[in-house]
């Protein structure tokens, strides 16, 4: 029996296979069971799996967790969940699904989610990551940042006296509001990641209405998940394959058109695909091949 996780910043979802057949399908919100300190989460994770499993732990498990961004993080994590299933157990970013679910072994994932990150391994099994800051301080590309990027497009419109674009409306109905004094002060009040994350559908809507400013956010939210990539091959990842998923970048084609138009310009010899499976089954792949004694890569261990 083998169980593949995926842990995303809102959602954790989980599939576990006796053989080809699958026994266990489950979606869950990250946080109602994740808090954040390693050893607990491990124990709550460990005994979810099993649950799902039947009462018996799985013999190979491979988790992409969001936040497990260094490889002390993932091998600390790794040997909490083997310690407590006694099986093989193999912990990755959760970036590091795209590749495996869209059926290549070597490549960078990137994500685009409620937060964003590109990560991609060395030839000899190094974990290279850019992003992953969180949307305080980045993000970029992802929803909360989108949306924090629209209001600070907003507000410079509105400095300027142009109050005609799209955008301003938009996310003033998302807000609930008719005010635009009110605009950073509701975003204040709502301040999360994952309730800004909602707000981002307000973007796409207005760029489709003809919005000047929601179309420039979008442009520069692809092209600052290119530039991730692009930090990732200067430092030694191999660019010839990326993969892109994620709640938000799967979900709008415009963000996808905008992150391979400026991956055009940062390695044109890049094949750039969307992600259009599950990244759990990133984690499955992962998994079967943890059963038969390969890895990621033939040093997934290695920091």
């Amino acid at each position: 029996m083998i169980a593949g996780v995926d842990i995303g910043g809102t959602k954790t979802r989980i599939m576990a296979y006796l053989g080809e057949r699958m026994i266990a399908d489950e979606v869950l919100v990250t946080e109602s069971w994740r808090i954040r300190q390693m050893e607990t989460d491990a124990t709550t994770l460990a005994g979810i799996v099993t649950n799902l499993c039947g009462g018996v732990a799985p013999a190979a498990l491979a988790v992409g967790a969001h936040g497990c961004d260094t490889g002390e993080q993932c091998l600390h994590f790794q040997a909490l969940l083997a310690a407590r299933t006694g099986g093989a157990v193999q912990v990755v970013n959760d970036a590091e699904l795209m590749v495996p679910a869209a059926g290549h072994v070597d490549g960078i994932g990137v994500v685009s989610g409620t937060g964003s990150i590109a990560v991609a391994r060395t030839a000899d099994g190094k974990m290279l990551a850019a992003g992953g800051w969180g949307w305080i301080l980045g993000d970029e590309g992802s929803a909360p940042a989108l949306v924090r990027e629209a209001a600070k497009a907003i507000r410079h419109s509105l400095d300027r006296g142009q109050q005609g674009d799209p955008l301003i409306a938009a996310l003033m109905r998302e807000l609930n509001t008719d005010d635009q004094t009110k605009l950073g002060i509701l975003l204040n009040e709502t301040r999360g990641a994952a309730v800004w994350g909602r707000y981002a559908n307000a973007v796409f809507d207005a760029a489709i209405a003809g919005s000047v400013l929601a179309n420039r956010v979008i442009r520069e939210g692809g092209a600052g998940l290119a530039a991730l990539v692009e930090l990732l091959i200067e430092r030694g990842a191999n660019p010839a394959l990326v993969v892109a998923g994620g709640g938000v970048i799967s979900e709008q084609p415009m963000l996808m058109t905008a992150f391979v138009e400026a991956m055009a310009k940062v390695s044109p010899s890049s094949q750039v695909l969307l992600l259009r499976e599950p990244p759990v089954l990133g984690a499955v792949a992962l998994a079967r091949r943890l059963l038969v004694g390969q890895g990621l890569s033939s040093q997934i261990g290695a920091i």
